[in-house]
């Protein structure tokens, strides 16, 4: 019996490997930090054997609350990935299998390999129209890339969309994967036209080191990416500084931030209601998209989600806050869960990447319905 995770986003700790009904685990740390909550490794033992998998001290883990009603996700082939029964107490998520074949692998959500990251800039290059730009080096040496989708134009609204700035939250590339194939799709006449008013700039991965380090929260040095949108640095966020700069360069008239929430079982939005310059202008655009949202996936809700910030009470240093007030723009975080949507519910896979990706679908649409009102 042998259990690994030294691969491509892999984290676990090995405490006691000796009975299949008795294998004790642990999550490592973010390099650099206390978040710990993403897992991804691979058991090898005998199939058709009953094994109780125990992953320990979750009660100090970033999101203690995100275990509660969870089952892990598994897979055989690294391509289809469902859930497995699990149960948390007293701070031990236990995770009962009976493996149907000699290698199983477990993760935290569907993983988002750096192979499938640089597979998908590939396919995007390979269409008329899109740009692949490297705008400057992580603090591990990894490319920080861009994709433009259109053609620049001064009549254009510049529509900005970047994920996984927290590398555990993977279905954000998954969503993003999707919205790109949607958007190179050259036989969707939605998306024609769409592209005809807009430009967009796409970055499917904010924080590839901790990706690959099977961090849940942080880049390479422990540095929580969503907290230095207000004064990012090359020593500290480079990942941040370099989209920043080009932000700027090409101006903005709206901005989404893929996410995945650890606790809330919803899709859901935070908007920048908190920020000096909310106006009647951005609520009647956040309004505008949420109703289009609505309308357009059963997926999406607008009940439940996290309390809205009174005014001129937003932490700037968050990305839709920060975006929002430097370009005055409609700007959305975007949440998925990585527990299931309780409002349709699937025991099987429960929230999974394919649902991820077809959420990343449906949100063109929405930007659709507001193109016309960004500026």
């Amino acid at each position: 019996m042998k259990i690994t995770s030294n691969f491509d986003s892999g984290n676990i700790k090995v405490l006691a490997l000796s009975e299949p009904k008795d294998i004790q685990l642990e999550i490592n740390a973010d390099n650099g930090s206390e978040f710990f909550q993403w897992f991804h490794f691979r058991l090898e033992s005998t199939p058709f054997v009953e094994h109780s998998l125990h992953i320990n001290g979750l009660e100090k883990s970033a999101y203690p609350e995100g275990w509660d009603d969870y089952h892990a996700v598994a897979s055989y082939d690294r391509q289809t990935w469902f859930r497995i029964p699990s149960t948390f107490s007293d701070g031990t998520l236990k995770i009962d299998v009976e493996p149907e074949h000699k290698q199983m692998y477990f993760a935290y959500f569907a993983p988002y390999s750096y192979e499938r990251h640089l597979d998908l800039l590939a396919f995007a290059q390979s269409h008329d129209g899109v740009d692949i730009e490297v705008l400057g080096e992580t603090l591990d040496g990894r490319d920080m890339t861009v994709v433009r989708v259109g053609e620049p134009d001064a009549e254009k609204k510049t529509i900005w969309v970047v994920g996984r700035q927290h590398p555990g939250e993977t279905m954000a590339e998954w969503f993003i994967e999707g919205l790109l194939h949607k958007l190179l799709d050259d036989e969707d006449p939605h998306v024609a036209a769409l592209l005809q008013k807009a430009v967009f700039y796409i970055v499917p991965n904010m924080n590839p080191d901790g990706s690959v380090r099977g961090h849940l929260r942080t880049n390479a040095i422990g540095v929580n990416l969503n907290r230095e949108w207000q004064t990012p640095s090359l020593e500290q966020s480079p990942e941040v500084f370099h989209v920043l700069n080009k932000m700027h360069e090409t101006g903005l008239d709206m901005f989404l931030d893929i996410h995945g929430d650890e606790a809330l079982p919803y899709n859901f939005v935070a908007g920048s209601e908190g920020i000096p310059s909310y106006d009647a202008r951005l609520e009647s655009l956040e309004n505008r998209f949420k109703s289009a949202l609505l309308t357009i996936t059963p997926e999406f809700q607008d009940e439940f989600g996290y309390p809205k910030d009174e005014p001129g009470q937003a932490n700037m240093t968050v990305a839709s806050c920060a975006v929002g007030e430097a370009f005055n723009a409609l700007s959305y975080t975007v949440e998925m869960p990585f527990k299931d949507n309780a409002n349709l519910p699937d025991q099987y896979y429960g929230w999974s990447d394919r649902r991820s990706y077809q959420f990343g679908q449906d949100m063109l649409a929405a930007i659709v319905a507001v193109v016309d009102h960004l500026r």
